[in-house]
């Protein structure tokens, strides 16, 4: 059975095991028991057939990016809990994917614009793993364990950018392109880690209040503890990779400033030891009556003698104090 081939996707539970049925109509929906129904880009007639079968409706803002705050996180009257939250995807272009959640009558609903790699990662291991789930609560927490999981793998991927970055950076002879190239990849690094820092607040946030709302079990409880552990630590290394990102980054601008010093240096030294020919020219052009070749048959010699060892001089002098290395 092919995840995602279907944008509702039901899942009904059995031995602890998640087991993921296809409906392609109405019909096939009222014949199953799911805990789990995951809507992907769901359409008005797939919202039709969740309000018809479970007594649901599914807000038409249930996935927009500009809710306040406060309507991210409650419960309503009949004891319907709304969770909103963002799960990252980390792949070409990183970003972060809002999610509506919904735990209605022992059900929970998902509301995406897009398929998860979290999500996929949940449908898999609960069909390896016997009793990893057990009621629609479980499935919220192991999404959310989940998550935390792959963003410690999405910060491992960080350090092996910056690793490379470092190598080429911290290497001698740093040309502009290099360095160019260094900074785009550093930047690509900068926004990933900037992500992931989001996204697992978020998450923190999301098991926070579930663990206020007193909505879980025991062992729920202690999982969902767990799970804000596990974010804690990645809090460090996010706030390490900050610090080497922009160590690099200024590295790396650092090699750019001595490129262009270097540049500036050359025609600060060509100013310099072009001064004394033109003096000596000047001077040998408007302090004589006569033309000086005519009155001194050397004269015209001497003068371009004494151009070439004014200008030899200073980049004698300059080489000795190695300014020109």
């Amino acid at each position: 059975m092919l995840d995602g081939a279907f944008m509702l996707n039901v899942f009904t539970l059995a031995n602890g095991r998640l087991f993921q049925e296809e409906i392609e109509s109405h019909q096939a929906l009222a014949h199953v028991q799911p805990v789990w129904v995951d809507l992907d880009a769901p359409t008005e007639e797939e919202k039709g057939w969740i309000a018809q079968r479970f007594g649901l409706t599914i807000p038409s803002d249930a996935v927009d990016d500009d809710l306040e705050e406060s309507a991210r996180f409650y419960e309503e009257d009949n004891g319907e809990l709304h969770i909103r939250s963002d799960f990252l995807i980390d792949d070409e272009t990183p970003r972060n994917v809002r999610v509506a959640f919904i735990l209605h009558r022992n059900i929970l609903f998902s509301v995406h614009a897009e398929d998860l790699p979290v999500f996929r990662l949940l449908r898999l291991r609960a069909r390896r793993i016997p009793a990893l789930i057990g009621d629609a609560k479980d499935v919220l927490l192991k999404l959310y364990d989940a998550d935390a999981e792959y963003s410690a793998d999405a910060l491992e991927g960080i350090y092996d950018g910056l690793e490379a970055v470092s190598a080429r950076v911290l290497r001698q002879n740093v040309d502009d392109k290099a360095a160019g190239e260094a900074l785009s990849a550093i930047a690509k690094e900068e926004d990933l880690n900037g992500r992931i820092r989001r996204n697992v607040m978020d998450t923190r946030r999301a098991v926070s209040f579930m663990m206020r709302s007193r909505m879980l079990g025991a062992e729920q409880f202690e999982e969902a503890r767990q799970i804000l552990r596990d974010i804690d630590s990645l809090d460090s290394h996010s706030t390490f990779l900050f610090d080497k990102i922009n160590f690099l980054m200024n590295a790396t601008v650092g090699f750019i400033n001595i490129n262009q010093n270097k540049i500036i240096k050359i025609f600060s030294v060509a100013s310099v030891a072009l001064l004394p020919p033109t003096l000596i020219a000047s001077i040998y052009g408007m302090n004589f009556k006569a033309i000086p070749e005519l009155d001194w048959r050397y004269g015209y010699v001497y003068a371009i003698g004494l151009m070439i060892a004014s200008v030899a001089a200073p980049f004698i002098y300059f080489r000795r104090k190695g300014w020109l290395r």
